[in-house]
């Protein structure tokens, strides 16, 4: 008799989740701060340096240096700021939504150092004579041109040296020797009298000085606007620097590229996600549908979680939420494969689903603290974006589980204990002739579409197409190299984007107008209105400024502008290699404990394989190759892992089922088995993550059009090195080793007929 209550307990559920999510979110979504890329803004990663020699960056100097870089952001009234010491001598700054990202970055890194020199250079007055506070932006009373006026604390002390300046006039001299230079971070080795020759000279001002001046009121004129004299008081205001700060790292992203990457990518998410879940419908049919019902609440808890986390939401940490749902959906295609095997035995639903949950769980918590291993990994040695897809990724494996296991085992276990799914077997998608009678002994022989296929049997083949494949990959790496990045090589990098397709010589044309020559301009986005130069050099700040008055006053949007020094170029490049290689040897470990050794060195194999074709397909495609890619080659690591450890466990179920196993024919026969039977969810659990990553690489945003692309290709060469590589040279060595040492499993035949 089905017991109703249980289904009106499973509709209950679904009504009070769906109300919570749709009254909830939409509150949720707005708490948590978009990125920089999302929403424009800055980041800038700054070396601390004495600026005096004897002074030591100690903790209070970096401490006060931070504080002092809050207050001058307090100026711009920007409210989503994220400042942060890293190391011993390094600040990272990230300034999103800010409207005048120019005047930002001169607010931020100037010292402030105001010093009132004569024209021999000879110090008289400097910041601390100052009030603080005291300055500001005014207008000339004779000329009404703008001017900056400040306070002296001792109208004493400024006659003094007023009265020096004024006998200082010599008429022999072709420029006037009776003047004030006031100066803004005077320098060693600056001089009035060789600045005074430049059309652009570095002092602010260098008034005449006629009179003896007993005043506390200073006025400092030059060829400001009413905008400069503003910026030069906000500066004043702001206090002087205690150190010096040079730039290692910046990225600028403007907010018309800010707003439309966040329109694309999450069209992109939302079809990727849509099409997860009809595939997992139209596949699994009723445990599809309460897949896609545990995925809703699973992306909302995602959410909701980086909300409380008060984490920061950019471009690459959408990309992992929606990869993110491809990969959660892969404990439900474990579980839902098991109890579409256990019901086939014979079983009935209710122990095929206790089965199916049983046998399930070991090899999802497997697969996933491998996963969970390469984010970390990548958490740790990544830069801010790649940490913020890190921290999704992280946050994704663990939410994940909760739903996946127990979300899907309390909604899928209400229906079962109902009993209406008793002799229903279409409801999983299970025709009635594939049902075995367990009282007569029979087994359930491991299909794919109906058809059955000999993995082992062709193994040679399969390995030639790899040794060829990496001939012709490693002869395209020799021969083209990789299109390295900013990231790796240093430079600038400059994103122009306009209404409509853009002409390359055209926008040549308007780097040579600025006197800039870019090593190369490539057409992107949907309809070439984007165009992408680089720069072999460190472009500076002047020439930024330059860059986004003259494009955005071009083709009415400000430019994304990215550069890295060539010792944060070589820490990149460190930092990738080391980061694979430590999720490589977490993996080894961790692998070597829960299975054995030669399952541990052989998936590490497979996983090298598909991290080299990613390599080898940005060598011969020379699609630019950033700090990105290293996120999406440790991302499969984790993927891959995941789909060979699945292969693994059923090798070692099979294998305790066999007990004993003395012959490669033996060996070879329980390889091939398992590969079968973890075939189905091998092809359905890339085909969701491919369709997310897929729609991410044709709707996404220009800034993850690569990752994504690296992502297919690496989830591709997962799936194939699972199924074709890492199992069967597993066998090889193993099987090479059966006549000194058999395997023998002490695991008892389970009850209940044939574990599959």
């Amino acid at each position: 008799m089905v017991k109703r209550g249980r289904i009106i307990a499973f509709f209950l559920l679904v009504l009070l989740f769906a109300g919570t999510i749709g009254t909830t979110t939409e509150g949720i979504t707005k708490g948590i701060p978009l990125g920089l890329d999302l929403q424009g803004g800055f980041e800038i990663l700054y070396e601390v340096t004495p600026l005096d020699e004897g002074q030591e960056i100690t903790d209070e100097v970096m401490d006060a240096t931070v504080q002092s870089l809050r207050e001058r952001v307090d100026v711009l009234g920007i409210n989503e700021t994220n400042i942060q010491i890293e190391g011993d001598n390094r600040i990272r700054v990230q300034l999103a939504g800010i409207q005048d990202q120019t005047e930002a970055r001169e607010l931020l890194s100037t010292t402030a150092s105001l010093t009132f020199r004569d024209v021999n250079d000879k110090l008289y007055l400097d910041g601390s004579d100052i009030v603080e506070g005291s300055a500001k932006q005014d207008f000339n009373p004779d000329t009404n041109m703008p001017i900056v006026t400040l306070k002296l604390k001792d109208p004493e002390k400024f006659a003094e040296v007023t009265s020096k300046i004024k006998t200082m006039d010599d008429p022999t001299t072709l420029q006037p020797e009776n003047v004030l230079v006031i100066w803004l971070d005077y320098e060693e080795g600056d001089s009035y009298q060789e600045e005074v020759l430049k059309e652009d000279h570095k002092y602010i001002s260098a008034p005449t000085v006629r009179d003896t001046l007993r005043t506390s009121d200073v006025m400092i004129s030059g060829n400001f606007t009413v905008q400069s004299a503003k910026r030069l008081a906000d500066i004043l205001n702001a206090g002087s620097l205690p150190v010096k700060l040079t730039e290692l790292y910046s990225i600028s992203v403007g907010a018309q590229f800010g707003e439309k990457a966040l329109d694309q990518t999450i069209i992109a998410g939302a079809i990727g996600v849509a099409l997860i879940f009809i595939y997992m419908i139209i596949y699994y049919r009723f445990p599809g549908v309460i897949a896609s019902i545990t995925l809703s609440i699973y992306i909302y808890l995602i959410l909701l979680v980086f909300n409380l986390m008060n984490g920061v939401l950019t471009l690459p940490g959408i990309a992992a939420l929606v990869l993110g749902v491809g990969m959660a959906v892969d404990a439900n295609i474990i579980t839902y494969e098991r109890i579409k095997e256990e019901i086939k035995a014979g079983k009935t639903v209710l122990s095929a689903y206790r089965a199916g949950n049983k046998r399930s769980l070991a090899t999802i918590l497997d697969a996933n603290i491998t996963t969970l291993l390469a984010a970390i990994v990548l958490f740790i040695f990544g830069t801010s974006s790649v940490k913020g897809f890190a921290t999704m990724l992280i946050v994704s494996i663990l939410v994940s589980f909760i739903t996946a296991v127990y979300g899907t085992r309390l909604l899928l276990g209400l229906w079962v204990k109902s009993r209406y799914l008793n002799h229903r077997p279409g409801y999983f998608g299970i025709k009635k002739e594939e049902i075995k009678d367990i009282t007569k002994g029979e087994e359930v022989e491991a299909t794919f579409l109906g058809k059955k296929f000999d993995f082992v049997k062709h193994r040679k083949t399969f390995f030639m197409i790899s040794i060829a494949l990496i001939v012709a990959g490693l002869i395209s790496l020799f021969a083209l190299r990789l299109n390295l990045g900013i990231d790796f090589t240093s430079g600038s990098r400059v994103q122009v984007m306009g209404e409509a397709a853009l002409s390359i010589e055209d926008v040549r044309e308007d780097y040579e107008s600025l006197g800039l020559d870019p090593v190369e301009i490539v057409s992107a986005g949907d309809q070439g209105e984007i165009a992408i130069a680089r720069f072999n050099r460190v472009l500076s700040q002047e020439t930024i400024a330059d860059i986004k008055d003259h494009f955005s006053e071009e083709y009415g949007s400000e430019p994304n502008v990215s550069t890295v020094t060539p010792k944060v170029g070589r820490e990149l490049a460190q930092n990738a290699v080391k980061a694979v290689i430590y999720a490589s040897i977490g993996i080894i470990i961790y692998v070597a404990i829960r299975f054995e050794i030669f399952f541990a060195i052989t998936a590490i194999l497979a996983l090298l394989h598909d991290a080299f074709f990613i390599l080898a397909l940005f060598s011969l495609t020379q699609l630019e190759f950033d700090i990105t890619i290293i996120a999406a080659i440790l991302t499969i690591v984790g993927y891959s892992i995941n789909d060979t450890i699945v292969t693994f466990d059923r090798i070692r179920e099979n294998l305790k089922y066999k007990k004993r196993v003395k012959t490669f024919k033996e060996l070879a026969a329980v390889v091939n088995k398992s590969l079968m039977e973890t075939l189905a969810r091998s092809i359905n659990t890339v085909l969701t993550v491919v369709f997310a990553a897929l729609m991410l690489f044709i709707f996404g945003a220009t800034a993850i059009t690569n990752f994504s692309f690296a992502l297919i290709v690496g989830l591709l060469a997962g799936t194939y090195s699972s199924l074709f590589i890492a199992a069967q040279l597993w066998l090889i060595w193993r099987g090479k080793m059966l006549d000194k040492k058999p395997i023998v499993m002490e695991t008892k035949k389970p009850k209940g007929g044939p574990q599959v």
